[in-house]
Protein backbone atom coordinates (compact mmCIF):
# COMPACT_ATOMS: atom_id res chain seq x y z
CA UNK A 1 0.00 0.00 0.00
CA UNK A 2 0.83 3.48 -0.32
CA UNK A 3 3.41 4.99 2.21
CA UNK A 4 3.85 8.47 3.10
CA UNK A 5 6.95 10.60 2.88
CA UNK A 6 7.36 12.62 6.77
CA UNK A 7 10.66 13.88 5.13
CA UNK A 8 9.45 16.08 2.85
CA UNK A 9 8.48 19.81 3.70
CA UNK A 10 4.97 18.83 2.96
CA UNK A 11 4.11 14.84 3.83
CA UNK A 12 2.69 13.42 0.79
CA UNK A 13 1.80 10.04 -0.92
CA UNK A 14 1.96 11.70 -4.47
CA UNK A 15 5.48 11.95 -5.30
CA UNK A 16 5.03 15.88 -4.35
CA UNK A 17 8.60 16.02 -5.43
CA UNK A 18 8.92 14.88 -9.36
CA UNK A 19 6.19 18.47 -9.38
CA UNK A 20 8.49 20.96 -8.53
CA UNK A 21 6.19 23.93 -9.72
CA UNK A 22 3.11 21.97 -7.64
CA UNK A 23 5.70 21.13 -4.62
CA UNK A 24 7.02 25.36 -4.50
CA UNK A 25 2.84 26.91 -5.09
CA UNK A 26 2.00 24.86 -2.31
CA UNK A 27 4.96 25.49 -0.24
CA UNK A 28 3.80 29.36 -0.55
CA UNK A 29 0.33 28.52 0.73
CA UNK A 30 1.72 26.52 3.34
CA UNK A 31 2.99 29.38 5.48
CA UNK A 32 -0.21 30.96 5.09
CA UNK A 33 -2.05 27.52 6.46
CA UNK A 34 0.27 28.16 9.29
CA UNK A 35 -0.67 31.54 9.69
CA UNK A 36 -4.78 31.00 9.99
CA UNK A 37 -3.99 28.03 12.16
CA UNK A 38 -2.43 30.07 14.63
CA UNK A 39 -5.12 33.14 14.39
CA UNK A 40 -8.04 31.04 14.24
CA UNK A 41 -6.90 27.16 15.33
CA UNK A 42 -7.79 26.48 18.64
CA UNK A 43 -6.80 28.92 21.29
CA UNK A 44 -4.59 28.42 23.84
CA UNK A 45 -3.06 25.29 23.25
CA UNK A 46 -0.77 25.87 20.44
CA UNK A 47 2.28 24.73 22.98
CA UNK A 48 0.93 22.05 24.78
CA UNK A 49 1.58 18.32 24.05
CA UNK A 50 -1.31 16.70 22.55
CA UNK A 51 -2.04 12.65 22.06
CA UNK A 52 -2.73 12.92 18.30
CA UNK A 53 -3.17 10.15 16.13
CA UNK A 54 -0.94 10.74 12.50
CA UNK A 55 -1.31 8.98 9.31
CA UNK A 56 1.58 7.08 8.22
CA UNK A 57 -0.10 4.84 5.16
CA UNK A 58 -3.28 5.26 3.39
CA UNK A 59 -4.34 1.66 3.68
CA UNK A 60 -7.44 0.96 6.48
CA UNK A 61 -5.07 -1.22 8.51
CA UNK A 62 -1.43 0.78 8.93
CA UNK A 63 -2.78 4.35 8.81
CA UNK A 64 -2.91 5.79 12.39
CA UNK A 65 0.28 6.56 14.40
CA UNK A 66 0.00 7.60 18.02
CA UNK A 67 2.27 10.36 20.08
CA UNK A 68 2.03 13.21 22.04
CA UNK A 69 2.68 16.37 19.23
CA UNK A 70 2.11 20.27 19.39
CA UNK A 71 -0.98 21.08 17.14
CA UNK A 72 1.45 23.39 15.23
CA UNK A 73 3.81 20.93 14.66
CA UNK A 74 0.92 18.42 13.40
CA UNK A 75 2.02 17.11 9.59
CA UNK A 76 -0.34 18.07 7.48
CA UNK A 77 -0.01 16.91 4.21
CA UNK A 78 -1.27 15.43 0.79
CA UNK A 79 -3.00 11.75 1.16
CA UNK A 80 -4.88 9.98 -1.34
CA UNK A 81 -5.67 6.39 -0.92
CA UNK A 82 -4.54 3.80 -3.02
CA UNK A 83 -5.24 4.16 -6.90
CA UNK A 84 -7.40 1.15 -9.02
CA UNK A 85 -5.72 0.09 -11.63
CA UNK A 86 -7.97 0.69 -14.79
CA UNK A 87 -10.43 2.22 -13.07
CA UNK A 88 -14.23 2.75 -15.10
CA UNK A 89 -16.75 5.51 -14.33
CA UNK A 90 -19.22 4.00 -12.36
CA UNK A 91 -22.63 6.14 -12.86
CA UNK A 92 -24.27 8.52 -15.18
CA UNK A 93 -23.90 9.50 -18.73
CA UNK A 94 -20.58 8.41 -19.42
CA UNK A 95 -20.90 5.17 -17.62
CA UNK A 96 -18.09 2.58 -18.30
CA UNK A 97 -15.62 5.02 -19.46
CA UNK A 98 -12.03 5.57 -18.18
CA UNK A 99 -12.31 7.45 -15.06
CA UNK A 100 -11.09 10.86 -15.38
CA UNK A 101 -7.12 11.53 -14.82
CA UNK A 102 -7.26 14.98 -15.70
CA UNK A 103 -10.41 17.24 -15.03
CA UNK A 104 -12.33 17.42 -18.48
CA UNK A 105 -12.53 21.11 -20.00
CA UNK A 106 -16.72 20.64 -19.74
CA UNK A 107 -16.76 20.11 -16.35
CA UNK A 108 -13.87 22.31 -14.86
CA UNK A 109 -15.79 24.90 -13.48
CA UNK A 110 -18.70 22.37 -12.24
CA UNK A 111 -15.74 20.20 -10.19
CA UNK A 112 -14.12 23.55 -9.08
CA UNK A 113 -17.46 24.17 -7.14
CA UNK A 114 -17.74 20.79 -5.59
CA UNK A 115 -14.56 21.41 -4.44
CA UNK A 116 -14.38 24.36 -3.31
CA UNK A 117 -17.30 24.05 -1.24
CA UNK A 118 -16.24 21.09 0.38
CA UNK A 119 -13.43 22.63 1.04
CA UNK A 120 -15.07 25.63 2.94
CA UNK A 121 -16.68 23.32 5.66
CA UNK A 122 -12.96 21.85 6.65
CA UNK A 123 -11.77 25.18 7.92
CA UNK A 124 -14.88 26.82 9.06
CA UNK A 125 -15.76 23.79 11.86
CA UNK A 126 -11.99 24.67 12.99
CA UNK A 127 -12.77 28.59 13.28
CA UNK A 128 -16.21 27.60 15.02
CA UNK A 129 -14.40 25.48 17.62
CA UNK A 130 -11.55 27.45 18.41
CA UNK A 131 -12.74 28.38 21.86
CA UNK A 132 -14.00 25.16 23.12
CA UNK A 133 -10.82 24.07 24.72
CA UNK A 134 -11.45 26.55 27.19
CA UNK A 135 -14.41 24.54 28.92
CA UNK A 136 -13.04 21.43 28.28
CA UNK A 137 -14.92 19.16 30.37
CA UNK A 138 -12.32 16.01 30.53
CA UNK A 139 -8.42 15.78 28.66
CA UNK A 140 -9.98 12.85 27.01
CA UNK A 141 -12.49 15.45 25.59
CA UNK A 142 -10.05 17.78 24.61
CA UNK A 143 -7.82 15.81 23.34
CA UNK A 144 -10.45 14.27 20.98
CA UNK A 145 -11.54 18.11 20.05
CA UNK A 146 -7.70 18.87 18.68
CA UNK A 147 -7.55 15.45 16.88
CA UNK A 148 -11.21 16.39 15.29
CA UNK A 149 -9.56 20.23 14.63
CA UNK A 150 -6.18 18.83 12.82
CA UNK A 151 -7.66 16.25 10.97
CA UNK A 152 -10.01 19.21 9.42
CA UNK A 153 -7.10 21.21 9.14
CA UNK A 154 -5.67 18.30 6.93
CA UNK A 155 -8.87 17.97 5.06
CA UNK A 156 -8.59 21.85 3.91
CA UNK A 157 -4.90 20.88 2.75
CA UNK A 158 -6.56 17.98 0.83
CA UNK A 159 -9.44 20.14 -1.17
CA UNK A 160 -6.37 22.40 -2.02
CA UNK A 161 -4.29 20.18 -3.13
CA UNK A 162 -6.67 19.54 -6.23
CA UNK A 163 -6.97 23.13 -6.03
CA UNK A 164 -3.50 23.62 -6.84
CA UNK A 165 -2.94 20.75 -8.81
CA UNK A 166 -5.44 20.81 -11.60
CA UNK A 167 -7.22 24.53 -11.65
CA UNK A 168 -4.26 26.59 -12.25
CA UNK A 169 -4.67 30.14 -11.22
CA UNK A 170 -8.38 30.25 -10.48
CA UNK A 171 -7.07 27.01 -8.48
CA UNK A 172 -4.34 29.40 -6.61
CA UNK A 173 -7.21 32.29 -6.02
CA UNK A 174 -9.98 30.09 -4.38
CA UNK A 175 -7.34 28.43 -1.95
CA UNK A 176 -6.72 31.78 -0.92
CA UNK A 177 -10.17 32.36 -0.60
CA UNK A 178 -10.51 29.30 1.99
CA UNK A 179 -8.40 31.11 3.90
CA UNK A 180 -9.72 34.53 3.97
CA UNK A 181 -13.48 33.56 4.57
CA UNK A 182 -14.72 33.16 8.72
CA UNK A 183 -17.21 31.38 10.37
CA UNK A 184 -19.77 33.73 11.34
CA UNK A 185 -18.60 36.84 9.69
CA UNK A 186 -20.80 39.23 8.13
CA UNK A 187 -19.29 40.77 5.37
CA UNK A 188 -17.14 37.09 4.54
CA UNK A 189 -18.98 33.92 5.93
CA UNK A 190 -18.58 30.77 5.24
CA UNK A 191 -20.58 29.29 2.44
CA UNK A 192 -22.99 26.96 4.05
CA UNK A 193 -24.70 28.44 6.57
CA UNK A 194 -24.66 25.64 9.36
CA UNK A 195 -20.88 26.50 9.15
CA UNK A 196 -21.70 30.14 10.34
CA UNK A 197 -23.64 28.89 13.40
CA UNK A 198 -21.62 29.33 16.72
CA UNK A 199 -20.45 26.34 18.40
CA UNK A 200 -19.73 28.00 22.15
CA UNK A 201 -20.80 24.52 23.95
CA UNK A 202 -19.68 21.33 24.21
CA UNK A 203 -23.31 20.15 23.71
CA UNK A 204 -23.44 21.94 20.65
CA UNK A 205 -20.00 20.74 19.65
CA UNK A 206 -21.36 17.34 20.11
CA UNK A 207 -24.09 17.54 18.04
CA UNK A 208 -21.87 19.41 15.53
CA UNK A 209 -19.90 16.37 15.31
CA UNK A 210 -22.70 13.90 14.83
CA UNK A 211 -24.61 16.12 12.51
CA UNK A 212 -22.81 17.91 10.68
CA UNK A 213 -19.97 15.47 10.01
CA UNK A 214 -22.34 13.01 9.71
CA UNK A 215 -23.16 14.80 6.61
CA UNK A 216 -19.67 15.13 5.53
CA UNK A 217 -19.30 11.41 5.54
CA UNK A 218 -22.38 10.89 3.02
CA UNK A 219 -20.60 13.84 0.85
CA UNK A 220 -17.49 12.40 0.84
CA UNK A 221 -18.81 9.00 0.26
CA UNK A 222 -20.45 10.49 -2.88
CA UNK A 223 -17.69 11.90 -4.31
CA UNK A 224 -15.71 8.77 -3.50
CA UNK A 225 -17.81 7.50 -6.41
CA UNK A 226 -16.20 10.36 -8.67
CA UNK A 227 -15.76 9.89 -12.07
CA UNK A 228 -12.71 12.37 -11.67
CA UNK A 229 -10.42 9.86 -9.89
CA UNK A 230 -8.01 12.10 -7.78
CA UNK A 231 -11.05 13.77 -5.98
CA UNK A 232 -12.58 10.02 -5.41
CA UNK A 233 -8.91 8.79 -3.99
CA UNK A 234 -9.07 11.88 -2.07
CA UNK A 235 -12.55 11.47 -0.39
CA UNK A 236 -12.00 7.71 -0.13
CA UNK A 237 -8.86 8.37 2.28
CA UNK A 238 -10.68 11.46 4.67
CA UNK A 239 -13.66 9.03 5.22
CA UNK A 240 -10.72 6.98 7.09
CA UNK A 241 -10.99 10.10 9.63
CA UNK A 242 -14.37 11.27 9.37
CA UNK A 243 -15.13 7.88 10.90
CA UNK A 244 -13.36 9.62 14.50
CA UNK A 245 -15.50 12.66 14.20
CA UNK A 246 -18.79 10.88 14.30
CA UNK A 247 -17.57 8.78 16.96
CA UNK A 248 -17.16 11.92 18.98
CA UNK A 249 -20.62 13.41 18.33
CA UNK A 250 -22.29 9.82 18.96
CA UNK A 251 -20.52 8.63 22.33
CA UNK A 252 -20.28 12.13 23.54
CA UNK A 253 -23.83 12.72 22.79
CA UNK A 254 -25.18 9.36 24.30
CA UNK A 255 -22.58 10.71 27.99
CA UNK A 256 -24.70 13.54 28.08
CA UNK A 257 -27.48 12.01 28.05
CA UNK A 258 -26.77 8.84 30.45
CA UNK A 259 -25.56 11.59 32.91
CA UNK A 260 -28.60 13.33 32.77
CA UNK A 261 -30.91 10.24 32.80
CA UNK A 262 -29.03 9.66 36.15
CA UNK A 263 -29.33 13.49 37.69
CA UNK A 264 -32.88 13.40 36.94
CA UNK A 265 -33.22 10.17 38.74
CA UNK A 266 -31.50 11.32 41.82
CA UNK A 267 -33.08 14.58 41.95
CA UNK A 268 -36.32 14.33 43.93
CA UNK A 269 -38.22 16.70 41.26
CA UNK A 270 -36.55 15.01 38.62
CA UNK A 271 -34.67 18.38 37.33
CA UNK A 272 -31.59 17.27 36.27
CA UNK A 273 -29.85 21.61 36.15
CA UNK A 274 -31.13 21.61 40.14
CA UNK A 275 -27.58 18.87 40.77
CA UNK A 276 -25.86 20.61 37.54
CA UNK A 277 -26.82 18.52 34.82
CA UNK A 278 -28.12 19.11 31.36
CA UNK A 279 -31.79 18.27 31.29
CA UNK A 280 -33.17 15.94 28.79
CA UNK A 281 -35.88 18.31 27.44
CA UNK A 282 -32.70 20.99 26.25
CA UNK A 283 -30.68 17.97 24.56
CA UNK A 284 -33.65 17.23 22.35
CA UNK A 285 -33.93 21.05 21.71
CA UNK A 286 -30.34 20.91 20.23
CA UNK A 287 -30.39 17.98 18.91
CA UNK A 288 -33.24 19.63 17.00
CA UNK A 289 -31.49 22.65 16.21
CA UNK A 290 -28.39 20.68 14.86
CA UNK A 291 -30.47 17.89 13.03
CA UNK A 292 -32.31 20.46 10.72
CA UNK A 293 -29.19 22.91 10.50
CA UNK A 294 -27.62 19.98 9.04
CA UNK A 295 -30.26 18.51 6.91
CA UNK A 296 -30.03 21.92 4.70
CA UNK A 297 -26.44 21.09 3.95
CA UNK A 298 -27.70 18.47 0.91
CA UNK A 299 -29.03 21.05 -0.86
CA UNK A 300 -32.74 21.28 -2.31
CA UNK A 301 -34.94 18.12 -2.40
CA UNK A 302 -35.50 19.06 -6.28
CA UNK A 303 -32.18 20.09 -8.09
CA UNK A 304 -31.07 20.19 -11.56
CA UNK A 305 -27.52 21.04 -10.09
CA UNK A 306 -27.87 17.35 -8.54
CA UNK A 307 -29.39 15.80 -12.00
CA UNK A 308 -26.10 17.70 -13.67
CA UNK A 309 -24.01 16.20 -11.32
CA UNK A 310 -25.11 12.35 -11.22
CA UNK A 311 -25.04 12.83 -15.39
CA UNK A 312 -21.87 13.46 -15.45
CA UNK A 313 -20.72 10.82 -13.42
CA UNK A 314 -18.93 13.46 -10.67
CA UNK A 315 -21.19 12.44 -7.86
CA UNK A 316 -22.43 9.31 -6.98
CA UNK A 317 -25.16 8.01 -4.45
CA UNK A 318 -24.33 7.02 -1.20
CA UNK A 319 -22.09 3.55 -1.75
CA UNK A 320 -23.29 3.94 -5.92
CA UNK A 321 -21.56 0.53 -6.86
CA UNK A 322 -22.23 -1.70 -4.56
CA UNK A 323 -25.73 -0.97 -3.21
CA UNK A 324 -27.30 -0.56 -6.69
CA UNK A 325 -27.61 -2.51 -9.71
CA UNK A 326 -28.76 0.36 -12.39
CA UNK A 327 -26.81 3.04 -12.52
CA UNK A 328 -28.21 5.74 -14.80
CA UNK A 329 -31.38 6.69 -12.69
CA UNK A 330 -33.31 7.24 -15.99
CA UNK A 331 -36.86 6.91 -16.64
CA UNK A 332 -37.11 6.47 -12.94
CA UNK A 333 -38.69 9.14 -10.18
CA UNK A 334 -38.82 9.63 -6.80
CA UNK A 335 -42.47 10.85 -4.96
CA UNK A 336 -41.99 14.05 -2.64
CA UNK A 337 -44.57 15.92 -0.34
CA UNK A 338 -44.60 19.09 -2.09
CA UNK A 339 -46.08 22.47 -0.19
CA UNK A 340 -48.84 23.88 -2.61
CA UNK A 341 -50.98 26.22 -1.40
CA UNK A 342 -50.51 25.50 2.48
CA UNK A 343 -50.99 21.46 2.08
CA UNK A 344 -48.65 18.88 1.41
CA UNK A 345 -48.82 17.11 -2.47
CA UNK A 346 -47.29 13.80 -3.15
CA UNK A 347 -45.53 14.32 -6.49
CA UNK A 348 -43.39 12.58 -8.65
CA UNK A 349 -39.81 13.78 -9.57
CA UNK A 350 -37.37 12.24 -11.98
CA UNK A 351 -34.86 10.43 -10.09
CA UNK A 352 -31.64 12.36 -11.15
CA UNK A 353 -33.52 15.93 -10.21
CA UNK A 354 -33.88 14.27 -6.43
CA UNK A 355 -30.72 12.76 -5.71
CA UNK A 356 -29.84 15.45 -3.05
CA UNK A 357 -33.13 13.84 -1.34
CA UNK A 358 -31.89 10.38 -1.84
CA UNK A 359 -28.79 10.88 0.14
CA UNK A 360 -31.03 12.50 2.82
CA UNK A 361 -32.52 9.90 3.46
CA UNK A 362 -29.54 7.58 3.76
CA UNK A 363 -28.28 10.62 5.86
CA UNK A 364 -31.60 10.65 8.45
CA UNK A 365 -31.67 6.64 8.19
CA UNK A 366 -28.04 6.85 9.64
CA UNK A 367 -28.43 9.30 12.35
CA UNK A 368 -32.20 7.39 13.26
CA UNK A 369 -29.58 4.27 14.14
CA UNK A 370 -28.02 6.53 16.75
CA UNK A 371 -31.11 7.93 18.43
CA UNK A 372 -32.15 5.06 18.99
CA UNK A 373 -29.29 3.42 20.88
CA UNK A 374 -29.27 6.72 22.68
CA UNK A 375 -33.18 6.41 23.78
CA UNK A 376 -31.97 2.97 24.93
CA UNK A 377 -28.98 4.13 26.99
CA UNK A 378 -31.12 6.98 28.59
CA UNK A 379 -34.00 3.59 29.66
CA UNK A 380 -30.98 1.46 30.86
CA UNK A 381 -30.46 4.50 33.11
CA UNK A 382 -34.46 3.79 34.53
CA UNK A 383 -36.06 7.18 32.93
CA UNK A 384 -38.33 6.91 30.42
CA UNK A 385 -37.77 8.85 27.78
CA UNK A 386 -37.19 8.35 24.04
CA UNK A 387 -35.20 10.44 21.70
CA UNK A 388 -36.38 11.51 18.32
CA UNK A 389 -35.39 13.47 15.81
CA UNK A 390 -38.26 16.12 14.07
CA UNK A 391 -39.27 15.45 10.91
CA UNK A 392 -37.12 16.71 7.82
CA UNK A 393 -39.38 19.60 6.95
CA UNK A 394 -38.73 21.41 10.53
CA UNK A 395 -37.01 24.16 10.66
CA UNK A 396 -35.47 24.53 7.33
CA UNK A 397 -33.62 27.31 5.17
CA UNK A 398 -32.94 25.11 2.32
CA UNK A 399 -35.31 23.93 -0.31
CA UNK A 400 -39.22 23.33 -1.14
CA UNK A 401 -40.14 23.78 2.44
CA UNK A 402 -38.07 27.11 2.96
CA UNK A 403 -40.73 29.81 4.06
CA UNK A 404 -43.34 27.50 5.51
CA UNK A 405 -43.39 25.99 8.87
CA UNK A 406 -43.71 22.60 10.15
CA UNK A 407 -43.74 21.20 13.65
CA UNK A 408 -41.82 18.63 15.05
CA UNK A 409 -44.07 16.00 13.43
CA UNK A 410 -43.78 17.59 9.79
CA UNK A 411 -47.71 19.05 10.08
CA UNK A 412 -47.64 22.43 8.62
CA UNK A 413 -49.11 25.08 10.90
CA UNK A 414 -48.70 29.30 10.65
CA UNK A 415 -45.98 31.09 11.16
CA UNK A 416 -47.53 32.48 14.86
CA UNK A 417 -47.64 28.59 16.12
CA UNK A 418 -44.21 28.10 15.14
CA UNK A 419 -42.63 31.20 16.72
CA UNK A 420 -45.26 30.11 20.07
CA UNK A 421 -43.64 27.18 20.27
CA UNK A 422 -39.94 28.11 19.33
CA UNK A 423 -38.46 27.84 22.99
CA UNK A 424 -40.38 24.67 23.44
CA UNK A 425 -38.71 23.14 20.45
CA UNK A 426 -35.33 25.10 19.91
CA UNK A 427 -32.83 26.10 22.09
CA UNK A 428 -33.72 29.66 24.44
CA UNK A 429 -31.36 32.38 25.42
CA UNK A 430 -31.98 30.72 28.94
CA UNK A 431 -30.70 27.50 28.03
CA UNK A 432 -27.45 29.05 26.22
CA UNK A 433 -27.00 31.00 29.38
CA UNK A 434 -27.61 27.81 31.47
CA UNK A 435 -24.77 26.25 29.67
CA UNK A 436 -22.24 28.82 29.38
CA UNK A 437 -22.67 28.56 33.44
CA UNK A 438 -21.83 25.07 33.59
CA UNK A 439 -19.27 24.83 30.82
CA UNK A 440 -15.99 24.60 33.12
CA UNK A 441 -12.89 22.75 32.36
CA UNK A 442 -11.87 19.91 34.16
CA UNK A 443 -8.18 19.62 33.52
CA UNK A 444 -7.09 16.95 35.74
CA UNK A 445 -6.35 13.61 34.39
CA UNK A 446 -9.06 10.93 35.46
CA UNK A 447 -11.40 13.48 36.67
CA UNK A 448 -14.70 14.95 34.30
CA UNK A 449 -16.95 17.25 34.86
CA UNK A 450 -20.40 16.53 36.45
CA UNK A 451 -23.06 17.04 33.55
CA UNK A 452 -21.57 14.43 31.16
CA UNK A 453 -20.42 10.56 31.84
CA UNK A 454 -17.21 9.39 31.11
CA UNK A 455 -16.83 7.19 28.04
CA UNK A 456 -16.57 2.99 28.33
CA UNK A 457 -13.47 3.59 27.21
CA UNK A 458 -9.75 5.38 26.65
CA UNK A 459 -8.38 6.43 23.03
CA UNK A 460 -5.53 3.99 21.56
CA UNK A 461 -6.09 1.44 24.36
CA UNK A 462 -5.52 3.77 27.02
CA UNK A 463 -7.29 4.69 29.77
CA UNK A 464 -9.96 7.57 30.58
CA UNK A 465 -6.85 8.42 33.35
CA UNK A 466 -3.87 8.91 30.47
CA UNK A 467 -2.64 12.23 30.48
CA UNK A 468 -4.16 12.73 27.07
CA UNK A 469 -2.95 16.68 27.12
CA UNK A 470 0.32 17.56 28.89
CA UNK A 471 -1.16 21.46 30.49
Amino acid sequence: MTGIDYQSKIPNNVELGADRRLQRALEQWQPRFLQWWQDMGPDGFQQKDIYLRTAISADKDGWAHFDHVRMPDYRWGIFLSEREPDRRIAFGDHIGEPAWQEVPGEFRTTLRRIIVTQGDTEPASVEQQRLLGLTAPSLYDLRNLFQVNVEEGRHLWAMVYLLHSYFGSEGRDEAEELLQRRSGDADKPRILDAFNQPCNDWLSFFCFTMFADRDGKFQLASLAESGFDPLARTCRFMLTEEAHHMFVGDTGLERILRRAAQLTKADPNGNARALGGIDLATIQRFINFWFSYCLDLFGSEVSTNAADFFGAGLKGRFNEEKRYTEHTALGQTKTLAMPRGGVLVPEDVPLRNAMNEVLRDDYVDDCVNAVRRWSKAVQAEGVDFEVKLPATRFHRRQGIYTGSHFDLDGNAISEEEFDYHRDEWLPSAGDLAYLASIMQPVYEPGKIANWIAPPRRGINGQDFSYEYVRL
